[in-house]
């Protein structure tokens, strides 16, 4: 499971048209109400432990849909839930599948004095018990954020915090693959700044890159992406993987490589071939990367100065 706590989520009434809804019901000593849910049952996360909830109906308020749903599932009616965050899941792809927002609440009640109706047990646990439990990866994501911040908190625009999570995957788990360009000379870095409308890294330096494409290796496509950015033309002989950030970033569910590729030759001056992406190139001294460069990409470049070949960033 990967979990990222960042941005903020909208307002009830502005989430995705069904969004669904969990009760995050926590006692006096600090426990969480745990629902283990039925197993070998075509539902969300069968077999694991979650939070009382369920989606909406249409034309429904989260704010009913969560009333509702802890009546039929459990007979409670819980008064001066808040909403405490969204829950975003997406797959391994990075598409967005669930939504759901979390409410914050208080019970001090004996779980096998609860009606359950749906389900198979509740039970009240501390947060470090979860660790032994097969538990939905939204829940332990909530519990950890509940952890870390147990008050309801927003923004200035009345936003609250939002926890995204990536699908556990029954296969080996994918990597988007970066590959990035790197041309020294005379102690100088070639980078681009990227465009002020950029969707990624706007007004900020970073070196020629891309994704590479189905079928094409990660030295074809920095070969591909320097003709198509700079006009330089590179051979994929003269090129050497000089670094590796092992990347999961805090906007993207799904783990980054990125490589980096030291040219030895090159043909050609670098051109702005690309202007709705790249306003300029220019070569900066590596002891004095202008500000703002690209995180990652100034780790980079920090990392080749230094002889290193790997960095993690993300992980902790």
């Amino acid at each position: 499971m990967t979990v990222n706590v960042s941005g903020t989520a909208s307002l009830p009434h502005q989430l995705a048209s069904h969004p669904g809804t969990a009760a995050l019901l926590v006692d006096d000593a600090g426990r969480y109400l745990l629902h283990l849910r039925d197993a070998n049952k075509p539902i969300w996360r069968p077999g694991h432990w979650g939070l009382l909830g369920g989606g909406t109906e249409p034309g429904e308020p989260c704010d009913q849909a969560i009333a509702r749903e802890l009546m039929e599932e459990a007979g409670l009616t819980i008064p001066g839930l808040v909403p405490f965050l969204t829950v975003e899941t997406f797959d391994l792809a990075g598409a967005l599948v669930d939504q759901v927002l979390v409410y914050l609440g208080t019970l001090n009640r004996p779980a096998h004095e609860i009606p359950l109706h749906e389900g198979i047990q509740l039970r009240w646990t501390h947060a470090a018990e979860t660790a032994h439990l097969t538990m939905d990866p939204g829940t332990a994501a909530v519990i950890a954020a509940h952890q870390a911040a147990p008050h309801p908190r927003r923004d200035a625009t009345g936003r609250l915090p939002v926890v995204r999570v990536r699908e556990p995957g029954t296969h080996r788990e994918r990597s988007v693959v970066g590959a990035h360009l790197v041309l020294i000379q005379d102690g100088t870095v070639l980078l681009g700044k990227r465009h002020p409308d950029s969707a990624y890294a706007p007004s900020t330096w970073h070196v020629p890159a891309g994704h590479r494409e189905a079928g094409e290796s990660a030295m074809a496509c920095v070969v591909r992406e320097a003709a198509e950015e700079t006009g330089l033309i590179i051979t994929e002989s003269d090129l050497t993987l000089v670094h590796t950030v092992d990347l999961l970033g805090p906007t993207s569910p799904v783990p980054r490589l990125q490589l980096f590729f030291a040219a030895s030759r090159w043909q050609g001056k670098p051109a702005v071939l690309e202007p709705d992406r790249c306003t300029q190139w220019r070569f900066w001294p590596l002891t004095a990367l202008p500000d703002p460069t690209v995180d990652y990409t100034r780790t980079a470049l920090d990392g080749i100065s230094r002889g290193t070949a790997y960095t993690a960033m993300g992980w902790d």
